[in-house]
């Protein structure tokens, strides 16, 4: 299994929207990298949902649903299924880039990239941080 975190404004597609719709398909990445990430996600994997802009914080755990389907007419963008695993307590931006364990993640060396890897031992210190509240 995979690890993961997906980006979202809250205001355009919350937690709390993904936990009252059940699941949904994550679409409208227009990345090269981020559509990289998506094309390499497999039906288990699971991702932090982390609220971007104003939130800044990893709020919940989401699993990749199902394969990778096309996003748009030329079929050259990746959407993927996902569903609520379950909410964590969030966990800052601010926190996370004050952990050295967590200085070469992803989401602080590519700051822009709406979906990005997430290495085990990063998803573990995320874990351990979120249940510390």
């Amino acid at each position: 299994m995979a690890y993961w975190l997906m980006k979202s404004e809250p205001g355009k597609y919350s937690w709390n929207d993904l936990v009252r719709d059940g699941g949904t398909d994550w679409d409208g990445v227009r990345n090269n990298a981020a559509r990289l990430h998506l094309r390499s996600m497999k039906a288990g994997d699971e991702a932090f949902f982390y609220h971007s802009n104003d939130e800044r914080a990893v709020v919940g755990i989401m699993r990749i649903a199902g394969p990778g389907k096309p996003d748009g007419e030329d079929g050259s963008w990746v959407k993927v299924p996902v569903e609520p695993v379950r909410p964590v307590s969030p966990v800052s931006l601010k926190t996370i880039k004050a952990e050295p364990r967590l200085a070469t993640m992803e989401l602080i060396r590519q700051s822009r990239l709406s979906v990005a890897p997430v290495k085990d031992d990063e998803w573990a210190t995320i874990l351990e941080l979120a249940e510390r509240g």
